[in-house]
């Protein structure tokens, strides 16, 4: 009768979980934030909600539809308010821009790459022309600065920047800019995880200035935080020293102090391509680990002991010891977001236990995901809420498992045989069970993932963690941890160079994403096996879904957001065309690897039939190594010189020339510059730009023009007179001053000018004078910089920024395309 009482109040419990939840997912959806009315209204409805429910108490289930409908309100009120809090922590528009002197703490660990050094700071406030420092309201409370020796953006040719060390106080002069990312239709929202770290500003220092930054105090010996993230960054520089080639020091030191920016991209790549990434990339999955190990070595030592399973149960000492080994590990991986998701998810299910809480493992983990969401609301859009909740759920499991499971055999090897059979079988669940989740996230799924984890999932578990872990107090241990990641490395390498490694899906609608997360969990609960079953078809939509494609005779194209740089997609109903590929930002960062690989795999491109590359130039070619090493691409059209490494890769490859003419579906495709036999090595790469353009049957047309200048504008104008009319233009070199003369934009007379470019670019692009003559003209001008990655198709044109905007997103004063847009489309309909 107990349990069946317990089982009732379980499900209530989980009711309420429920639209908690609810509520603060309603509020995700939200476009912007409106304090004031709103709120009261949404108060005052909960209050009256629970007192009718205690009035209507003798009414079981009117008073919990009561209770429910309160839980909603109140789930998004809190989330509002929260919301309405962080963003007024963010920087004025007004201050953008401004050369200002910062005064703050390094939070956590600085990173260093190949140009410097980029870190966050706690700010403190505010200096003067006279030197005095002082607090300022305006300024948010944390700011993510970068200090460089290159010319990107904000920065200045310096020195190399001085090694900053996290707890001190510095002051730095610097140029603030509201936080800002790429967008596009698929792909990282990089301005939700700058929201959720609650980073108010972006910039860098501005070394050279009239002031020069000064190192004002040391990391604070009394402050717990300085000297926790001060310990944390010289065991991660001592570990990278120590502990061999960086292949293998940045696994150790992502598994030991949570710094997973020290894995290299190339052995990203492979970790993704395997499946193992989370086993690095989400320190939920670490923790959980180690919890899970820490309980099991301290309930071993426990029962050993009679008298202590006298005083306390070696369960109950297992399960504690778990969650402050958890606790402790976390605050050595930072204390970040996923960290604290589990230590309190982990603290939950051990209060659960210890309070004899009989209910099912499903709704112990929907009332921790309540609480924890509770804490963190934009952890229901995070990758690591999930993964970390499918950990914990196989670590319930297994603990059920281990509960009552029924004595050993006797000898070695029948248990070693026993231990066998289950560790397969928890493997096996495992990769069942993440595998829809993967698939949501990352749009792909590792055909070779079981083997892959079958000796990662052990080998990192049980040997490289705990040794990267030992190596915090005896250093030899890392040696001996990097001598168990080589061969590692070594199998996974070898693992990728198999055929159909990876399977690549493309983004499916809500519902169907919905209906994965519900057989995922279908896979993870004890149910019998025709139950399980039933995941089967849930994931059909997933794994299928139906990919929106043009039809014959037309055409869809996507300029990418991809920063201060161009990349262009080309879609007919049979093939795709990307035309440049975006910048390079740095040694282990370009727009191909970090935008485009994304949005093609999310928008169901599987080969790219051609790649054009417009010149040379590195924010227009920048990302083409990445796309070519991870996108089967079957030809290259370019104006790059025989000797570039990006002719070397063995495709087929045409120069681009003007006459050059195919077709695809029903598209017409046409180079219109540069000129046949034009000399190529010795010529500026603006004036060799790859110009096309695709018409489709109904004769809407679009010109990509790369960066051609005012030269080449002319000659084609006088080549093909008012012939260049097109209905989109791209314009050339991100409308800089040397180009968009007035005969060019009045031979193209586009509906729709785009503008590729970087949002507060260091060129001051577009230039004053040409933004000038496109409103003039009475061009529908759209940026990337402030529309995000921008979409045309058969049925009209859309921006990004209008299309996922959230509160969180950055947003100008006004629409990016509005009526102007409509009404652009619609006359072009009625004149075609």
């Amino acid at each position: 009768m107990h349990g069946t009482r317990s089982w009732a109040q379980g499900w209530v419990v989980a009711g309420m979980a429920l639209f908690w939840l609810a509520g603060m997912a309603l509020q995700l959806q939200q476009a912007e934030v409106r304090p004031g009315a709103p709120w009261l209204a949404a108060g005052l409805l909960a209050v009256f909600a629970l007192a009718s429910a205690w009035w209507w108490r003798r009414q079981p289930a009117a008073s919990a539809v009561l209770v429910f409908a309160a839980l909603l309100l109140l789930g998004w009120l809190q989330a509002d308010v929260r919301a309405a809090w962080r963003l007024a922590d963010r920087l004025p528009a007004s201050l953008e821009g401004q050369d200002l002197v910062l005064w703050g703490r390094v939070s956590g660990l600085p990173q260093p790459d190949a140009q410097g050094v980029r870190f966050q700071v706690a700010v403190l406030g505010r200096c003067g022309a006279d030197g005095a420092c002082r607090e300022d309201k305006q300024l948010p409370g944390t700011v993510s600065l970068s200090w460089s020796v290159s010319t990107r953006d904000d920065a200045v040719i310096a020195p190399v920047p001085p090694a900053v060390q996290a707890g001190d106080v510095w002051r730095w002069p610097v140029r603030l800019k509201r936080p800002h990312g790429s967008l596009n239709p698929v792909g990282f929202d990089a301005e939700l995880w700058m929201f959720e770290q609650g980073i108010g500003a972006s910039g860098g220092v501005r070394t050279g200035a009239p002031t020069d930054p000064v190192l004002l105090a040391r990391a604070r010996w009394w402050h717990p935080g300085d000297q926790l993230d001060a310990w944390r960054q010289r065991l991660r520089d001592r570990l990278l020293t120590q502990a061999g080639p960086p292949a293998m020091a940045g696994l150790l030191a992502a598994l030991a102090v949570g710094d997973q920016s020290a894995i290299d991209a190339p052995h990203w790549d492979i970790y993704r391509q395997t499946g193992i990434a989370h086993l690095v990339s989400i320190s939920g999955i670490h923790i959980t680990l180690f919890a899970w190990l820490a309980a099991g070595a301290v309930g071993w030592a426990w029962r050993r002991s009679a008298g202590l399973c006298h005083r306390w149960p070696a369960v109950w000492a297992g399960r504690w010891a778990g969650v402050l080994a958890a606790t402790g590990y976390s605050l050595l991986a930072g204390w970040g977001v996923p960290a604290q998701r589990t230590v309190g998810m982990l603290l939950l299910v051990a209060v659960f236990r210890q309070g004899g809480v009989h209910w099912p493992p499903t709704l112990v983990l929907l009332v921790t995901a309540a609480v924890v969401a509770g804490l963190d609301p934009w952890a229901l859009l995070q990758a690591g809420f999930w993964l970390s909740f499918a950990a914990v759920s196989l670590l319930m499991l297994s603990g059920d498992d281990s509960e009552r499971r029924e004595p050993a055999p006797e000898g070695v090897w029948p248990r070693a045989r026993q231990a066998l059979r289950a560790g397969l079988h928890a493997q096996w669940v495992a990769t069942l069970g993440l595998a829809p989740l993967g698939i949501l996230i990352f749009q792909q799924v590792s055909l070779v993932g079981l083997l892959a984890n079958l000796v990662a999932v052990p080998l990192v578990s049980f040997v490289v963690m705990p040794l990267s872990l030992a190596g915090l107090v005896w250093s030899p241990c890392w040696q001996l941890a990097a001598w168990f990641v080589g061969p590692l490395n070594a199998w996974l390498h070898w693992l990728t160079i198999w055929p159909w490694v990876v399977a690549v899906v493309p983004v499916a609608p809500v519902w169907a994403q919905g209906a994965a997360v519900l057989s995922s969990g279908l896979m993870l609960m004890r149910l019998p096996w025709r139950w399980r079953l039933l995941a089967v078809p849930l994931l059909v939509p997933l794994i299928h879904p139906a990919v929106r494609m043009p039809h014959e005779g037309q055409f869809e194209l996507i300029a990418a957001d991809v920063g201060q740089g161009s990349a262009v997609l080309v879609r007919t109903r049979h093939h795709a065309l990307l035309h440049d590929t975006g910048p390079l930002q740095g040694a282990d960062s370009d727009a191909g690897q970090r935008i485009l690989l994304p949005l093609l795999r999310g928008l169901g491109v599987a080969a790219l039939d051609e790649l054009t590359l417009s010149h040379r130039d590195t924010d227009h070619v920048g990302g083409a190594a990445s796309v070519l090493n991870q996108m089967l691409t079957h030809r290259m059209r370019t104006t790059l010189t025989a000797s570039h490494a990006l002719r070397q890769r063995g495709l087929p490859h045409e120069d681009c020339a003007a006459g050059q003419r195919w077709q695809w579906d029903g598209v017409e495709f046409e180079v219109l510059h540069p000129p046949p036999g034009a000399d190529r090595a010795d010529r500026h790469p603006n004036a060799i730009s790859c110009v096309l353009r695709v018409t489709a049957a109904n004769g809407f047309s679009a010109l990509l023009t790369g960066d051609i200048e005012a030269p080449q504008e002319h000659a084609l104008v006088v080549q093909y007179g008012t012939a260049l009319h097109s209905d989109v233009l791209l314009v050339p070199h991100h409308g800089s001053r040397t180009s968009s003369t007035p005969e060019f934009l009045d031979a193209v007379s586009p509906k729709w000018s785009v503008l590729q470019l970087g949002y507060r670019n260091r060129f001051g692009h577009p230039h004053p004078a040409v933004m000038t003559r496109l409103e003039a003209l009475r061009f529908t001008v759209v940026r990337t910089d402030e529309c995000g990655g921008w979409v045309w198709r058969e049925t009209g044109a859309s921006c990004t920024r209008d299309v996922r905007r959230r509160y969180w997103h950055w947003q100008p004063l006004q629409g990016f395309l509005g009526a102007g847009a409509e009404v652009a489309a619609v006359d072009w309909q009625e004149t075609r």
